[in-house]
């Protein structure tokens, strides 16, 4: 069993992703969508987090990536950086919404020295907008981001156009193609579900509507 399937059988066993083609859930946009996902239930397990630190950091060296720092968006991101910062023995930074108010007003915080190459992590990838603002933050405060790695991502068109004008990769560890078909193996995913789930993918925001949600 690969990874992703395994990331796929444990997701589904938690709740951590939920699938309900039939009784909407509705996200905190307001928006009725059938699929939910929690990666915080993860971090309950001491395994599943190694795992995941395991698995992207044989993302990264498979590509040969060069990198100096793993940062986090806040704050979803920070436990998955961190534990990936440790497992590689590299710094580690977190990149907050907004600059703070008071203080010295950071939003990238930890020790960040221009020009060097910092991967992004996050947990989950919507629409993509947090990790963009995350990348773009560390850009400006003079790291170089070529690369962000989330644990899951929803496959939105919003979230694939963002990251290619942002020039950045995006790689995860789950996608919602890999669910689908792990769960059509497994026989908890029926044909109608499976097609239900895929329409809504390709215009997620205006597929509650159509369906009178």
């Amino acid at each position: 069993m690969s990874f992703s399937q395994h990331l796929a059988r444990i997701s589904l066993e938690i709740g951590a992703i939920q699938i309900n083609a039939q009784n909407p859930f509705t996200w905190a946009s307001g928006y009725r969508m059938p699929i939910y996902n929690d990666n915080r239930l993860l971090l309950g397990n001491a395994e599943y987090r190694a795992q995941i630190a395991g698995s992207l950091k044989a993302v990264l060296e498979s590509h040969h990536w060069p990198v100096d720092v793993i940062a986090g968006v806040a704050t979803a991101g920070i436990p998955h950086a961190t534990s990936l910062a440790n497992l590689m023995g590299l710094p580690l930074i977190y990149v907050r919404p907004a600059p703070k108010s008071h203080g010295m007003k950071n939003q990238v915080e930890g020790i960040l020295h221009s020009g060097q190459k910092v991967i992004m992590v996050e947990d989950l990838i919507s629409t993509g907008g947090s990790a963009i603002q995350a990348v773009q933050a560390v850009r400006e405060a003079g790291g170089q981001v070529a690369h962000c790695l989330a644990i899951f991502s929803y496959g939105f068109p919003e979230a694939e156009r963002g990251f290619r004008e942002a020039q950045c990769g995006l790689h995860t560890l789950l996608t919602l193609e890999s669910l689908l078909r792990f769960a059509e193996e497994k026989g908890t995913l029926g044909p109608e579900e499976r097609q239900i789930i895929t329409s809504w993918a390709h215009n997620p925001f205006e597929w509650g509507k159509s369906r009178g949600f």
